[in-house]
C-alpha cells in the first residue's frame, strides 16, 4: 500500500497549538509547596532552591519532581545577514563547531559531562542559510514551520527537563531585529558586541538591524510573521522545542541572549507560553537583560558569560537538581524526631 504524501506544516498550526497549551498542575505544585513547610529547616531557608523544586513539580505534573533524565539540545543555523561582518568570525565557523560539539571539544561538551546530562545537536540546513533580510523576508513559511516542527524532534519520551541553546554565526544581530521589532526601542537599544566586534563592528550591526527593519516594515500579522521576517532556522526551532516540552510536561531552562529572545516571540503571543521556562542566567551580552525586564524572568545566576551553545542552561542542571534532591531527599520533623519553631 502506498501512503498518501503528509501536508506539509504551517504557521497556522503552530498558532493553533499555541491555543492549546496545558497549564500548570496546581496539584503538584501545592503537594511541593506543602512538603518544603514540612522539611527540617526554618521556612524559606533554603531561598530559591525552595521555588525551582515546586515549579519542577508543577511543570513535570507529579511530586516529588525527578531530574535524572536532563537533556541539553543545540540547534544550530546559518544567516544570510553574515555577509554583512556582523560577527568577529566567518559563516563558516557555525559547521566547524557543530563539529566541535559531535567531537566532544567544546564547552557544553565538558558542562553537560559534569552535570550527566544527555547533549543533541541539531543542524538546519547549513549549508543554505537563510535569506538576507536587509532585502526582505529571512525564511519562507513553509521553511520557518518546518524548522520549528523540526525543533519539536528534542522531546523525547522519558526526558524530564529541556535545556536550550544555539549555535550560529550573527545570531546576536537576529536576536537584536527581533526584538526592536516586537518589543520597540532603537536598533542600538538592542544591538551588543556578540563574538567580540569592536565598535565598528557594532555599527555595522545597527545598520543591518535598522535595514532589517525598513525592509520589513509592511509585515502584517502577529509575532510569528515578525520571526519568519527577521529571525533565523534555530530561532524557530527553539521555539518548536519550547511548545513541544509544554506539551510533553517537560519543564525548559533557555540559556543567553539568542535562546532568550527566540522564546519571546511566544511570549508576544501569549505572556503565559513560557511559564514552564525559566532562564539559566543573564548574559553579558548588554541587552539580554533588558530582554529579561520586559519578560519578567529573573535568571538564576549571572557569571558574565556570553558563549551560547546552551553552556549556562547546562550549567543550571546541577542547581536543579540540587533543589530536586533536597526537596525529596531531606526528613520532614515528624521523620527526624526535630522540635518545629515555638510560636
Amino acid at each position: 500500500m502506498t501512503s498518501k504524501p503528509q501536508p506539509a506544516v504551517t504557521l497556522d498550526d503552530m498558532r493553533q497549538l499555541l491555543q492549546q497549551l496545558p497549564g500548570p498542575d496546581l496539584e503538584s505544585g501545592t503537594a511541593a509547596v506543602l512538603r518544603q513547610d514540612r522539611l527540617t529547616k526554618p521556612r524559606g531557608a533554603l531561598g530559591r532552591l525552595e521555588e525551582l523544586a515546586a515549579w519542577l513539580a508543577t511543570w513535570q505534573g507529579r511530586h516529588p519532581p525527578e531530574l535524572r533524565r536532563p537533556r541539553v539540545a543545540v540547534f544550530a543555523g546559518n544567516h544570510g545577514i553574515a555577509a554583512h561582518g556582523v560577527s568577529a568570525y566567518p559563516a563558516a565557523v557555525t559547521a566547524q563547531m557543530v563539529a566541535n560539539f559531535a567531537a566532544g571539544g567544546a564547552a557544553v561538551n565538558q558542562l553537560c559531562q559534569v552535570a550527566d546530562a544527555d547533549l543533541r545537536v541539531f543542524e538546519l540546513d547549513l549549508e543554505r542559510p537563510t535569506a538576507d533580510f536587509t532585502v526582505g523576508p529571512a525564511m519562507a513559511e513553509e521553511d520557518c514551520a518546518r524548522a520549528m516542527a523540526y525543533g519539536m524532534m528534542a522531546v523525547e519520551s522519558g526526558i524530564q527537563l529541556l535545556c536550550l541553546g544555539e549555535m550560529g554565526i550573527g545570531n546576536t544581530t537576529v536576536a537584536a531585529a527581533l526584538c526592536c521589532a516586537l518589543f520597540g526601542g532603537s536598533a542600538g537599544h538592542w544591538v551588543g558586541p556578540g563574538t567580540g566586534v569592536d565598535q565598528d563592528g557594532i555599527r555595522r550591526k545597527v545598520a543591518v538591524v535598522e535595514a532589517g527593519l525598513a525592509a520589513n516594515a509592511k509585515a502584517p500579522g502577529d509575532a510569528l510573521e515578525t520571526l519568519r521576517r527577521l529571525g533565523g532556522y534555530e530561532f524557530s526551532a527553539i521555539i518548536g522545542a519550547i511548545l513541544a516540552a509544554r506539551m510533553a510536561k517537560v519543564p525548559v531552562v533557555l540559556d543567553g541572549y539568542v535562546c532568550t529572545a527566540a522564546a519571546a516571540v511566544l511570549f508576544k503571543m501569549d505572556p503565559r507560553a513560557l511559564d514552564h521556562c525559566l532562564v539559566a542566567h543573564c548574559s553579558a551580552e548588554p541587552a539580554h537583560q533588558r530582554l529579561l525586564t520586559v519578560l519578567r524572568k529573573e535568571p538564576l545566576f549571572d557569571f558574565g558569560m556570553r558563549l551560547g551553545e546552551a553552556s549556562g542552561a547546562a550549567l543550571a542542571i546541577p542547581i536543579l537538581k540540587a533543589a530536586a534532591a533536597c526537596h525529596s531527599g531531606m526528613a520532614t520533623f515528624d521523620q527526624a524526631g526535630v522540635s518545629e519553631k515555638s510560636e
